[in-house]
């Protein structure tokens, strides 16, 4: 196996993960073809007063890929093998697009060992229309691969025509998409694809303060999304950033950053 990035551990043999800073725990989950290095912002804000964790979902970065395809659980599952290796019994989670779904399912399944929980541009329950086209999305990245897909992901993250200022982000966001692990990429965007109704009449079991915060041109994880699982979430509220899509945590730092700090300070001890 190739020598691992600055900073990164393994555990397993299997999970990439970094763990900068000390303080409360803050786990940033990313999204599907994507890698823990898309945190970067958030890193830079949060770990001179957070403990960060960062990590590579399964078969996506660093981490390598289970020997079968669990689906979700899987996913969930291996998040909860991560904190239990670093002795977290509790953190604010942060989940971005299926670092999302992930989140959720950790936190119905695991409720006291999250305080708090952001869905970042989270998908639920799709119109047939958008259901239809992403499961014909991740139909033809099981045939021909994940280069397949990144040019139109990022026509729908940073605009057919990215601002000059968006341009090295957007490059940066293909390059992952583009030499991501296909069989890793594969399997996450079958779990993304039929995901969006894993947690369907499931939200009203959380039991901790839930942020769904999205962007209002982020139609696929749309505004309308955030504020039906913030109804269904008893401790839920739904906030959309305006003039933000799908990758704002990257794109636009700063706004989102204050968003996550306004509502995880909100209850820090």
């Amino acid at each position: 196996m190739a020598a691992l990035s600055a900073g990164t551990s393994l555990m397993a043999g299997v999970t990439a993960y970094r763990d900068i800073g000390q303080g409360t725990p803050l786990v940033l989950i990313h999204g599907v073809g994507l890698c823990k290095e898309v945190w970067e912002p958030q890193i830079a804000a949060f770990a001179s007063t957070r403990r960060v964790i960062v990590y590579d979902m399964l078969g996506h970065g660093e981490s390598g890929l289970e020997s079968s395809d669990g689906g979700l659980d899987a996913f969930v599952a291996q998040l909860a093998r991560l904190l239990d290796h670093l002795g977290i019994d509790g953190a604010d989670i942060v989940g971005h697009s299926m670092g999302a779904l992930v989140a959720l399912g950790f936190a119905i399944a695991h409720p006291r060992r999250v305080r708090r929980l952001v869905a970042l541009n989270a998908v639920y329950d799709r119109p047939d229309e958008q259901r239809a086209a992403v499961l014909d999305r991740a139909a033809e990245i099981d045939r021909i691969g994940p280069r397949s897909a990144a040019g139109r992901a990022i026509g729908r993250w940073f605009g057919d025509e990215p601002a000059p200022d968006l341009v090295a982000k957007a490059e940066t966001v293909r390059g992952w998409l583009e030499n991501a692990n296909p069989i890793g990429y594969a399997r996450a965007y079958r779990v993304f694809a039929s995901g969006d109704r894993a947690h369907v009449g499931r939200l009203g079991g959380l039991t901790m303060p839930v942020l769904y915060l999205t962007g209002d041109l982020d139609l696929n994880s749309s505004p309308a999304m955030s504020r039906r699982m913030a109804a269904e979430t008893p401790d839920g509220r739904a906030l959309s950033l305006p003039g933000e899509r799908h990758m704002m945590a990257l794109v636009s730092p700063d706004l989102v950053n204050d968003a996550l700090r306004d509502f995880i300070d909100d209850g820090a001890t």
